[in-house]
């Protein structure tokens, strides 16, 4: 795996670095190959002392990403290196459950980073802050949300295999998921 390591607020010492690589290489035994799989590592650090590492690592049909926040960095990344193996392990479980199930291969695809946000101010003017492009790929419901729950999101857009229409999953406030279907 290449490692792309920053830091803000904090220097990225090679002790640092080699403990990144070696807790996240660990993760390679889950990977069929990993010599073209680039991870995304942004340690932060912040006024109140407190430490943060985003991990995003995009692999072919399916991105990982996690960060956590700890006091200390070394724990932030043992913790975030846990998280990133539960997502791995859940979504090879559920992966390998629907092939079972429907006897057919599962097709996997590139998640939808959250989408923009919109900040408003006094004039009720909106100004679009982020954006983002990416491409749609063809899936049902299920691997719809099962993607957006390995991304931690609330929605996730994605065309429908069976309709080829754009799609989106939500998670709702009770805690169980929509769909909203585009004409």
């Amino acid at each position: 795996m290449m490692y792309n390591v920053r830091g803000e607020n904090i220097e990225v010492t090679p002790a640092l670095r080699e403990y990144v690589e070696k807790k996240i290489g660990k993760l390679e035994r889950y990977f069929d190959r990993t010599d073209d799989v680039n991870v995304h590592v942004n340690l932060k650090v912040y006024n109140d002392g407190q430490g943060k590492i985003e991990v995003t690592i995009p692999i072919p049909h399916l991105l990982l990403r996690a960060e956590e926040r700890h006091e200390d960095m070394y724990a932030a990344i043992d913790l975030v290196t846990d998280k990133l193996e539960r997502q791995i392990r859940k979504h090879k479980t559920k992966v390998n459950r629907k092939l079972r199930d429907r006897e057919k291969e599962a097709k996997l695809v590139a998640p939808v980073p959250s989408g923009a946000s919109a900040a408003e101010n006094n004039e009720e003017e909106f100004e679009i802050v982020r954006t983002k492009h990416f491409s749609l790929k063809p899936m049902d419901s299920e691997e719809a949300i099962l993607q957006m729950n390995l991304l931690g999101h609330n929605f996730f857009i994605f065309t429908n295999a069976e309709t080829n229409r754009t799609n989106i999953v939500y998670r709702r406030k009770d805690g169980k998921y929509g769909l909203i279907e585009a004409n």
